[in-house]
């Protein structure tokens, strides 16, 4: 325990303990004959007094009491000297992974309240795969001793079964049963979100924290897990920790799912350097895999709510009657003309639900499943209004855009960027994308019969071949004949070319 006032931690402050374990007789002899030895009696002493906080049939919070409770059954007496002793013990069963304590805040009564949380001994099989609580055993009691308890606490395997291929046989849970997943029970999802919710370790990381501490981490990282060593090495490498917390808050990682990656295969490297990359991209997967989950049941909460209401209710009857000004009336699409005018068109546009919009578009058979999948993410998740989606599948139509998601997200996500929530900011916008596209293409064209222009003005003056291009070389054509020269021929060229040597050199 961490404290740098003891007047914040006196006999009067309040404390819970928390657990969710009972002990066996195995754990009872793990802490006597291992634990005992390491961090002495007093601090096992505090333990078990802790455990006794809660009823040893039951796991959650035990009730709040003053710590003054605690220092009687430890019998010690209220002071300096009592809280530094009981602060050393606890700080003992923190070290060993038996003990977490955390500090609350009570704005109201200016005060805090201290939480003990209790961790199970660790089985012989695991004790003695932890390198650094081995060593600290060896160190207390001798190696000959410890390896005499370690054979009392486990028993070896049978040579018959040394190194032998097993076969499952373990029958999974979906073969023996079925559960009926037709009927939503709310009450119950709300229960037991509610109680899963409890404890701080299951929320995201809030971004105004300093992120999770080396002592979060490894308390509740599994101690069987070959990653376990790497993670224990944290504590000397701060950048690393650095790097988890960056990713963590990227990603609204939970620390349950912090401990979870960073158990999974290929994390660390063989000299324990974190892999970085590895982490960030299945950090990625869970965020978008838990977006789409969650984007997905709140699409299935908010159907079967809207299944419940009304349609003949004040509000719709309301909604119905809107009416749409002259100046912003859209064009009525051609294949539409015949059996809607503007007031008509318009009205439909600002009043119905966007699946009857869409399906007036699509007038040779069902909207496909795929464009109904992404209007609906539109309109339960990115909160966008259905007047304002009916005037987006007007523009999708009329500026011949594709119906795939990736055109149709984006503009949506433009829409959303620009905070239209209206008919008639969504008709304004329409006409600005228009009456741009529309500019550019006026542009476009001026530049091309520009361009066309000066190429043929230039043409028309271009001046004389004489004055500007440069004269015409004659070229030796090959004929493709061949003469044989004569030695008449060659001795005359000899000659000749003797003479003109003589005639440079003088």
């Amino acid at each position: 325990m961490r404290l740098t006032n003891l007047l914040h931690f006196t006999e009067n402050h309040r404390f819970c303990v928390y657990r969710d374990f009972a002990l066996s007789s195995l754990d009872y002899k793990m802490l006597s004959s291992i634990y005992q030895p390491m961090i002495g009696g007093y601090a096992i002493s505090l333990y078990h007094t802790l455990f006794q906080q809660l009823s040893a049939d039951k796991a959650g919070y035990a009730g709040l009491e003053q710590q003054r409770k605690l220092f009687l059954s430890m019998e010690l007496d209220p002071g300096e000297r009592s809280r530094k002793l009981f602060i050393e013990q606890t700080s003992r069963l923190e070290a060993v992974g038996l003990l977490q304590t955390s500090r609350i805040y009570v704005p109201e009564e200016e005060d805090y309240i201290y939480e003990y949380t209790l961790f199970c001994p660790l089985s012989p099989n695991e004790f003695f795969r932890n390198q650094h609580l081995t060593l600290l055993l060896r160190d207390k009691i001798g190696k000959f001793m410890l390896l005499s308890l370690r054979d009392d606490l486990t028993t070896p395997e049978p040579e018959e079964l040394t190194g032998a291929d097993s076969e499952n046989l373990s029958v999974p849970f979906y073969e023996l049963f079925s559960l009926n997943t037709h009927v939503i029970d709310y009450e119950l999802e709300q229960a037991l979100y509610e109680a899963s919710a409890g404890k701080q370790t299951g929320q995201p990381m809030d971004v105004t924290t300093k992120g999770y501490e080396y002592a979060d981490l490894i308390t509740r990282f599994p101690r069987g897990s070959y990653n376990r060593i790497h993670v224990e090495n944290l504590k000397y490498k701060p950048e690393m920790m650095i790097s988890i917390n960056m990713v963590a808050r990227k990603y609204s990682l939970t620390l349950q799912e912090t401990c979870r990656l960073l158990d999974e295969d290929g994390m660390f490297d063989d000299d324990g350097e974190l892999q970085i990359d590895s982490l960030q991209y299945k950090a990625n997967l869970y965020f978008r895999q838990g977006k789409k989950r969650e984007e997905e049941r709140e699409r299935f909460l908010q159907r079967a709510e809207a299944n419940s209401v009304d349609s003949s209710s004040p509000e719709a009857a309301e909604a119905a009657s809107r009416a749409v000004e002259m100046q912003y009336y859209l064009e009525v699409p051609a294949f539409l003309q015949a059996s809607n005018n503007e007031h008509q068109y318009n009205t439909l546009l600002k009043n119905e639900p966007y699946t009857r919009v869409l399906q007036s578009f699509f007038t040779q058979g069902p909207v496909p499943n795929g464009v109904l999948d992404i209007f609906e993410k539109i309109d339960l998740n990115y909160k966008l209004k259905e007047e304002v989606i009916n005037v987006l599948i007007h523009y999708i139509h009329i500026d011949k855009r594709s119906w795939a998601k990736s055109s149709i997200e984006a503009v949506a996500s433009d829409m959303l960027g620009k905070h239209i929530a209206t008919f008639e900011e969504a008709v304004d916008y329409v006409r600005q994308r228009i009456k741009f596209r529309e500019q550019a293409a006026a542009k476009a064209a001026a530049a091309k019969a520009s361009g066309a222009g000066t190429y043929s003005g230039r043409s028309r003056t271009r001046t004389p071949a004489s004055k500007t291009q440069k004269p015409q070389i004659p070229i030796v054509q090959n004929s493709g004949q061949t003469t044989r020269v004569t030695d008449e021929e060659l001795e005359e060229m000899l000659s000749k070319a003797k003479r003109l040597d003589e005639m440079f050199n003088s």
